[in-house]
């Protein structure tokens, strides 16, 4: 049975910071993440500037607290960061390396790290259960099969077909996803990124904080990523999602706000973005280099090092890390391509470096391309490079600048125009913890100050 807050008021003692073991006592208090995939901080920071109509978001700025840049994760992508901004930890160590699961073969049909039992660390949601508080969820990334959510719509698609429906349903909290198709009309498709999907999404989500008033909300909003891709960061079409989402943004925070009145909001993103003009494929040199063997099909027979795509990055994967041969073999042929332009290559991490910034454990080196160029996924007979199929991308090195992301936060107790300056996107889940009154012992880095004086 589902017990309210001020059961876990009662049940709380406090949150441990990291370095301490002195507990800091913290009131308990609702907490709404929203996360708007791919929000460049300057989008809020200088909307003005930029011809943004946004006064939802803009509210946050004097109403609240906000950072000027959130330094992410390797690899800059949607599902480590969305993991990391759950559990307050590297990709490293809680498992959640790339978007896509590493699949040399392809034989799993492009499939993404979806499962939350791939997540190797201890999340907000499980936190927050853990104290005897209702938790909710609305299309977050990893979000299929968690055991600590009270409400789950998760995030899940295969193919766009009728069917992906089915299955968000089948997956989601048993009866939930009926319930609010009852009252808000048909869910959006879980491979349906645009505009008219978040609005639902929302639509059911504010729903969800009405009937169901639970005391953490994740809500999880796709539309600008997807326009920033097609079009380009700071486009006109990319603008014109963004406003909306402004608007669904206040629709969420108003429904929360009367619903829990004492409730603390948060805005988040997982990257930022650059402008992108080019595709680079390392497969083709890889095959030419015998590392990868095709058979008569064309496709993958055998590997003995795999290049491991993911956005603006990418990681390389050896048969056998522990071979001296095959590691100097790749690291020559890695060489050679970063002395040639035409491979817009801007550096190679060896594993020593990828463990430093807490990036993928599988990954032997990690390959950062320069602004202007993104990964190709495989195709055997692609040149080394191309025309891009995106105008805009992300997953670069987390040290570049255009990829930092977003953190906003407001509501009571929370100072008003607070600038944090940059912050690691490791404090934000250990900064809501405080705020929800839970405990996250397992966080890398401390909370960050958003408590008025």
């Amino acid at each position: 049975m589902m017990r309210g807050l001020s059961t876990a008021k009662a049940l709380i003692a406090g949150v441990v910071l990291l370095g301490s073991t002195a507990p800091v006592v913290a009131k308990a208090e609702p907490v709404l993440l929203i996360s708007i995939d791919g929000l460049r901080p300057g989008d809020v920071l200088e909307a003005e500037k930029r011809g943004l109509k946004i006064p939802n978001l803009r509210r946050f700025l004097a109403e609240g607290t906000y950072a000027t840049g959130v330094m992410g994760n390797l690899p800059t992508v949607t599902y480590p960061s969305h993991t990391t901004l759950i559990t307050g930890v590297a990709p490293a160590r809680h498992g959640i390396v790339s978007n896509t699961t590493f699949d040399p073969k392809q034989i799993n049909y492009g499939g993404w790290y979806w499962f939350a039992e791939d997540i190797k660390a201890p999340t907000l949601w499980d936190a927050a259960h853990a104290a005897g508080l209702s938790t909710a969820n609305v299309h977050w990334p990893v979000s299929v099969g968690v055991k600590s959510l009270t409400y789950n719509l998760p995030q899940i698609w295969r193919s766009g077909h009728a069917d992906d429906r089915k299955l968000v349903r089948a997956l989601s909290t048993d009866g939930l996803y009926d319930a609010l198709e009852h009252d808000c009309g048909a869910y959006a498709d879980g491979i349906d990124e645009g505009i008219a999907g978040d609005e639902t999404r929302a639509k059911f989500a504010v729903r969800l904080i009405e009937t169901k008033k639970p005391d953490f909300v994740t809500v999880y909003l796709a539309a600008l990523d997807h326009e920033e891709h097609l079009f380009g960061p700071g486009s006109a079409q990319a603008n014109a999602v963004l406003e909306r989402l402004d608007a669904a943004v206040g629709q969420l925070v108003a429904a929360e706000l009367a619903a829990r009145p004492d409730a603390t909001v948060a805005v988040v993103s997982d990257h930022g973005f650059v402008g992108t003009d080019t595709e680079v494929n390392l497969f083709r040199p890889f095959i030419d280099a015998g590392l990868i063997k095709l058979g008569p099909d064309g496709k993958v027979a055998s590997w003995d090092a795999m290049p491991w795509p993911s956005g603006g990055s990418i990681a390389v994967v050896l048969a056998r890390p522990q071979d001296p041969a095959l590691t100097g073999m790749v690291a020559a042929l890695l060489d050679k391509l970063a002395a040639d332009p035409k491979a817009m290559i801007a550096r190679v991490a060896t594993r020593a470096e990828i463990e430093k910034m807490g990036g993928n454990p599988e990954a032997s080196f990690y390959v950062d391309l320069k602004p202007g160029a993104l990964a190709g996924n495989f195709a055997a007979d692609a040149p080394l490079t191309k025309p891009s199929r995106y105008k805009g991308m992300h997953g670069y090195f987390p040290a570049m600048p255009e990829m930092r992301s977003t953190f906003l936060i407001m509501g009571k107790g929370v100072a008003k125009a607070r600038n944090l300056g940059e912050i690691d996107m490791r404090a934000i889940a250990p900064t809501l913890a405080a705020r929800l009154g839970v405990a996250m012992p397992d966080a890398q880095v401390a909370p960050v100050a958003v408590a008025s004086k």
